[in-house]
């Protein structure tokens, strides 16, 4: 009985570290993604509250948090009421197949991919939820574009990790970073990224149409739709859906971190130096999370230069690049892989 009290402690520990990690990743990008804007854009950013204006974020927060809360008239309380959660906790949940290193994950099952594709699908039902119980044409526009979108992009994103599962053998998210380890040649690392590449890229650009960045921001593009599917909400529901989107970046990062770029293993040279020099114990158990955040840093700052670099897409744009472009090269990739994969085992 003892046993299983201290296996609940660690699994709560570790959802709630897992959870605070990630709602502090939202309010530290937030910063971040003003701060590159300003920067881009010729400007300061964030500059008068706190130091370089590192208390902005939570200056927002409160803000948010005592505007007063509007429902307008006609809309569908119950639904309009329950959209952001449906939008904010799905993304939230696919941290729990997440490894975070060797010996930090929530929750290592068997079919840990599959998990996250179908949980992360679920986050445009509250999309949809909102721009329906809205009442208001252009939140309406905006869940009806969602939708298209998700399908349209949902297809290439799950064919573009068959590779991956094609070369590691299994969908546990634990087992694909350990299929990673190893180098070739002495010097390169045996990271999925480099055998699948053209999945790589295909299973990032459909990552950025899922969480509604730009260039496929369609849903809330301010040019046509005034905010889209938030358009009248405000307070903590407008707050919900801002950190759905940032958390679903959050999320994605660290799944493309760990099917193509190793997880929680170190960088190639950098890393046995580094950890040749440190105790045992922090080796084991501290340096693969700072090698995983470091990588889903990287990967998160790309997210924020390309939203503030590339110009938004025609709607047209939109579906002709997901269905006439990413799923034909999406199959074509796998027939490469099997041809590969063939040849190397026979």
């Amino acid at each position: 009985m003892e046993n299983v009290w201290i296996y609940v402690l660690q699994i709560l520990l570790k959802i709630l570290g897992i959870i605070t990690v990630a709602l502090g990743g939202v309010t530290v990008m937030n910063w971040v993604e003003r701060k590159v804007c300003g920067h881009i854009q010729n400007r300061h950013g964030p500059l008068y509250v706190g130091p370089i204006g590192l208390l902005q974020p939570i200056a927002d927060g409160l803000k948010l948090f005592l505007k007063e809360d509007i429902t307008p008239t006609n809309v569908d309380r119950g639904l309009f009421m329950i959209a952001p959660l449906m939008a904010f906790v799905p993304a939230l949940l696919t941290f729990a197949v997440i490894p975070v290193g060797p010996h930090l994950v929530i929750s290592n099952i068997n079919i840990g991919l599959v998990y996250i594709l179908s949980i992360s699908s679920l986050g445009v039902f509250g999309i949809v939820m909102g721009g329906w119980a809205s009442n208001n044409k252009y939140a309406l526009l905006g869940g009806l574009r969602s939708a298209a979108q998700m399908i349209s992009y949902e297809i290439p994103l799950g064919l573009s990790v068959i590779g991956v599962l094609m070369y590691s053998g299994s969908l546990s998210m634990t087992k694909i970073v350990m299929a990673q380890q190893g180098l070739w040649f002495g010097f390169i690392p045996k990271w999925f990224v480099i055998p699948q590449f053209l999945g790589f890229v295909l299973f990032l650009v459909s990552a950025f149409a899922e969480t509604n960045r730009l260039p496929f921001d369609l849903p809330e593009a301010e040019t046509e739709l005034v905010a889209g599917y938030f358009v009248e909400y405000g307070s903590l529901r407008w707050a919900m859906f801002m950190m759905a989107e940032y958390v679903a970046m959050i999320s994605a990062s660290c799944v493309i971190v760990t099917l193509f770029f190793g997880g929680w293993l170190p960088w190639p040279v950098v890393g046995p130096l580094v950890e040749g020099v440190l105790p045992p114990i922090i080796v084991l158990y501290a340096m693969p999370v700072v090698w995983f955040l470091s990588k889903v840093a990287l990967f998160m700052l790309f997210f924020v230069w390309v939203r503030w670099t590339f110009p938004r897409l025609r709607y047209d744009q939109l579906m002709a690049l997901g269905w006439k472009v990413l799923l034909p090269l999406a199959i074509f990739n796998i027939f490469i892989t099997g041809i590969m994969r063939v040849m190397q085992l026979s």
